[in-house]
């Protein structure tokens, strides 16, 4: 595969951002097989914006011929207050986490414990404090939005060496590429200030789309400044489960939570139910099948998601139509993965206090 087919596997959605796409150009060109990295806190269930915008991304890496590590921050998790704080239940939860995501990529996906990289490593603990020296305070404040936190919020001390710590464990795995969602942008764009400051290579960074959550837009308003700020908002989130669609959802809790899903009508921008068909039911299949009533049209079937998107927008689909068939095609979806984790509920059993509903 030459540099140019390279480079567009990279940027192919769900890439949102390449910084910058020069570099990775350049970064080919050196080395056929950059090493990457995408970091992941070990907290809840996986939902299937998890599984589908970063799996099908990481995908693309490895077609590209891309070094893939899936970093599992049990330190971060730790300290972010994640499953209680509780280590054990990190630890085991993490084991979890490497079931999911290396049967959805495959097994070129490598998989690399936060507590494996530090353990006795000299070195990470001096890098990391050289990285601490390189910012101020003010600066990894700006930071905290990368772990769901807020400025304002009344944080304890550890919490605060979260940006730093993320930007260290870019630098102590010699990573060429990092890889996120756009709200993991602020810690990439952190370790490039603090590369050019120490003088290290600075890594590119690839941000992938974020899936909005089911609920209503969180409103923070419509410019460009603002726009990533509501993206994140607006994510589907562990920690909201009404906005998620997790991979172990039976059939009814996914038909009632899109149900009531947001989904304005004639409204593409910000429609979570499009998304869905979008960027997890296109991903799968190369058309979808409308299911309706002869007299509100009958059934029509759609060979892309951009001339399901122009009907939408046109009125041609309602809302409930909409909904009751993404419900269908995502339980089909989902299913063999639900039927996996069945068959291995130890790997469930860090999150026996979340409620799967039948």
């Amino acid at each position: 595969m030459n540099v140019e087919d390279k480079v567009a596997l990279v940027a192919r959605e769900p890439t949102e951002e390449i910084i910058t796409e020069a570099e990775l150009t350049q970064l080919f060109e050196e080395k056929p097989h950059p090493k990457h990295y995408i970091g992941y806190e070990i907290s809840g269930l996986v939902h299937i914006g998890h599984l589908y915008l970063t799996g099908v991304k990481l995908q693309d890496f490895i077609k590209a011929g891309i070094n893939c590590t899936f970093f599992l921050a049990d330190w971060h998790s730790f300290v972010n207050d994640k499953l209680g704080g509780d280590w054990e239940r990190i630890k085991l939860a993490a084991k979890y986490y490497q079931e999911v995501f290396s049967r959805f990529v495959g097994p070129e996906l490598k998989f690399l414990l936060g507590s494996d990289l530090y353990h006795c490593n000299d070195e990470y603990w001096m890098k990391l404090v050289r990285v601490e020296k390189a910012l101020t305070l003010n600066r990894v404040k700006r930071c905290l939005t990368i772990m769901g936190r807020r400025e304002s919020e009344r944080l304890d001390f550890s919490q605060f060496i979260y940006p730093p710590l993320q930007v260290t464990d870019i630098f102590a795995q010699g990573i060429d590429l990092a890889h996120g969602g756009m709200d993991q942008r602020k810690a990439h764009v952190l370790a490039r200030e603090v590369a050019k400051k120490l003088k290290w290579k600075a890594p590119v960074a690839v941000h992938h789309h974020l899936l909005g959550g089911l609920a209503q837009p969180v409103a923070l308003g419509y410019d460009e400044n603002r726009r990533l700020d509501m993206a994140i908002s607006s994510k589907m989130s562990k920690s909201k489960p009404w906005t998620c669609i997790f991979i172990h959802d039976y059939p009814d809790a996914i038909s009632q939570k899109l149900r009531r899903a947001w989904c304005p009508p004639k409204e593409a921008e910000l429609n979570p139910v499009l998304e869905l068909a979008k960027y997890v039911v296109f991903q799968e299949m190369d058309s979808f099948r409308l299911e309706r009533p002869a007299k509100y049209g009958g059934d029509v079937e759609f060979r892309s998601y951009q001339d399901m998107e122009k009907a939408y927008v046109k009125g041609e689909i309602h809302p409930e139509d909409l909904k009751s068939n993404v419900a269908r095609e995502i339980d089909q979806i989902i299913s063999p993965l639900r039927r996996h984790f069945e068959a291995k509920p130890e790997l469930l059993e860090p999150f026996k206090e979340a409620r799967i509903t039948r």
